[in-house]
């Protein structure tokens, strides 16, 4: 399947592609990108919950933006269209990874070119779309093992890092692991990052989060009521 995604992009003279998949026909996950950047636009349209993918999987029909610079995909996704042309990146081009009901993921070719896609270009990555979807299944008319495998990878990649972040913070804050992921989770929610962009910073030391200090130490005792049992309540609620 990598090497599908990469051959769609030289054929689409592009900038780079994505896969993005599904088990059930739910919420898709990023796989496969052919460069960092791609990978990070990848993300983004998921994090943020707008972009071309999300729509051709939801209306199972090909997304084509000739440019992300113009005005018409400034309103139709205003912070990723932003994000796109901050990449240097203007035509993006979604194409679902389906057969009839069947939905398995959404392609997606990022193009540094303004315009278009050729008829000859455009039935290439419906071609590539294809065979994606092929790939995708085996001889029992389901998802394959190795599908399994390339999105299970992805997820594991992406949670273990989460959760040794948040066994890190409930150490050093002497708190719960529970607790801890619920801090995490409510960092990158007020903050507009992912949780896993959260977590790395958080086991990298850049970011410290409530009383997380640097090197392990202590955190600051604050002053409080002389009642432990009022305390230790207040401890909790905090």
């Amino acid at each position: 399947m990598a090497d599908a995604v990469s051959a769609c992009a030289q054929a689409l003279s592009a900038a780079g592609a994505g896969l993005a998949m599904s088990l059930d026909n739910g919420l898709l996950e990023p796989v496969l990108a052919t460069a960092p950047e791609i990978g990070e636009l990848e993300d983004l349209q998921f994090e943020l919950g707008e972009g071309p993918s999300g729509e051709a999987v939801a209306s199972s029909a090909p997304v084509l933006e000739p440019d992300l610079h113009g005005s018409s995909a400034g309103r139709r996704w205003p912070a990723f269209a932003a994000a796109g042309a901050g990449r240097g990146v203007h035509g993006v081009f979604a194409f679902p990874v389906a057969a009839g009901a069947a939905r398995v993921g959404v392609l997606t070719v990022y193009r540094r070119e303004p315009g278009p896609l050729q008829r000859e270009q455009l039935e290439e990555a419906l071609v590539f779309a294809d065979a994606l979807f092929v790939l995708a299944l085996d001889g029992r008319q389901g998802v394959s093992v190795d599908l399994d495998e390339v999105i299970e990878a992805a997820f594991t990649a992406r949670r273990a890092e989460v959760h040794q972040a948040a066994g890190r913070l409930a150490s050093q804050q002497r708190i719960s692991v529970t607790d801890a992921l619920a801090r995490l989770r409510a960092h990158a929610y007020s903050s507009g990052l992912s949780l896993h962009k959260i977590a790395i910073d958080v086991m990298s030391d850049r970011l410290h989060l409530d009383g997380d200090l640097a090197g392990g130490s202590d955190p600051p005792r604050k002053p409080g009521p002389t009642d432990p049992e009022q305390a230790e309540k207040e401890q909790e609620e905090e």
